[in-house]
């Protein structure tokens, strides 16, 4: 992990957009295609430079297209120790009442309550994440997801970092490329204003407004009491109400060992990001309290670049470093045999994906 004041190296000047930028002080939630605008013609530059419009996905020859999308996270968690992964279970594709009665029969057999954590199988920057309280809201939730759909214990944390993690085959060990600290949205209250106010009211808050809104619309009206708290997300993703912060501080040697530990285990695994809950700061930063919700392939993203007032041009940096990387590595893997997905290979399970994958406006 570099020392220096951005992640990939930049200085510590460059990291933040200076006050008068205003324009780019709401990147953070620009659309996705334009974000990565210029990334893509980095991409295409790399692309020359390799030979190759897909090296990047011989970065990990253990996830199939090296994890660009619709990969099975189930099988990407069953090669990873279980001591580290909070438990988890698949319920297969059906009807609704046989998957809802193989449900209710793997969690009594594992003395799982409810809530229970309910997403799809295959799904992308957290859409379809659901805390289901009973047997009806799991019902309701695998007759609107006709895939695959994992049940997994929920962990409360209160904490949540993504770990991104890089090894070069050439090198003995991996490194954390960016660590993201991951702050739930949570609304105190005042005695005397509606949720709904609130959400409108907050500088932050009320730029996702239509996200909590949609999600807590049965209790929008509630007014919360002086000083207490409401949750207004709890999955950790930032298109869902998740606030994105630079996590470098939680750095140490230990943390990263012990992340390439486990990375080590899944056998042709380089390039990717931990999703990771804990408990306890100093123990997590001692690799000890680590509880791995889910691990992302080659197309996840140093997540660490959404902090707030961040610069957008520190941001497309760091992303092109984080692609720079990436094709070096699946450089690296096509010299040692591994060969790269193709285009008439990859489109047509691009296509299957997207034409299969369901909004899911309420997730959690």
């Amino acid at each position: 992990m570099v020392d220096a004041g951005c992640w990939d190296g930049a200085s510590p000047a460059s990291c933040r957009a200076p006050r008068w930028n205003a324009w780019a002080r709401g990147w953070e939630f620009w659309p996705a295609w334009v974000l990565n605008a210029p990334v893509a013609v980095w991409v295409a530059l790399l692309a020359v430079r390799h030979r190759g419009l897909l090296v990047f996905t011989a970065a990990n020859p253990a996830i199939e297209d090296g994890g660009v999308v619709g990969e099975s996270k189930s099988a990407i968690l069953a090669r990873l120790p279980d001591e580290w992964v909070i438990p988890w279970a698949v319920i297969a594709p059906g009807a609704v009442e046989p998957r809802l009665a193989s449900a209710r029969a793997t969690m009594a057999a594992r003395a799982w309550g409810y809530p229970i954590v309910v997403k799809p199988d295959v799904g992308e920057r957290g859409s379809g994440v659901r805390w289901v309280g009973d047997d009806d809201a799991l019902r309701d939730y695998v007759a609107r997801e006709p895939r695959a759909v994992i049940l997994q214990v929920p962990h409360e944390g209160p904490f949540e970092a993504g770990v991104f993690y890089v090894r070069h085959p050439d090198e003995a060990r991996g490194r954390i490329f960016s660590i993201t600290d991951k702050r739930f949205p949570v609304l105190v209250g005042d005695g005397h204003s509606t949720i709904a106010a609130q959400i409108q009211a907050h500088p932050r808050f009320r730029l996702q407004a239509d996200v909590f809104l949609a999600r807590h619309a049965a209790v929008r009206d509630r007014v919360l009491a002086a000083g207490e708290p409401f949750q207004l997300a709890r999955a950790g993703n930032h298109a869902q109400g998740t606030e994105f912060r630079d996590g470098r501080a939680l750095w140490t040697p230990a943390l990263e060992r012990r992340i390439d530990e486990i990375a080590r285990h899944v056998d042709g695994f380089c390039f990717g990001r931990f999703d990771v809950r804990y408990r306890d700061r100093a123990a997590f930063m001692a690799g000890e309290d680590l509880a791995i919700v889910e691990l992302n392939g080659v197309t996840s993203e140093a997540t660490h670049i959404y902090e707030p007032g961040s610069s957008i041009f520190a941001a497309w940096r760091t992303l092109m470093r984080q692609w720079s990387i990436a094709f070096a590595i699946g450089a690296a893997n096509r010299r040692r045999g591994c060969v790269p997905s193709t285009v008439r290979s990859l489109a047509p399970r691009l296509w299957s994906y997207f034409r299969s994958t369901l909004p899911h406006p309420l997730a959690d």
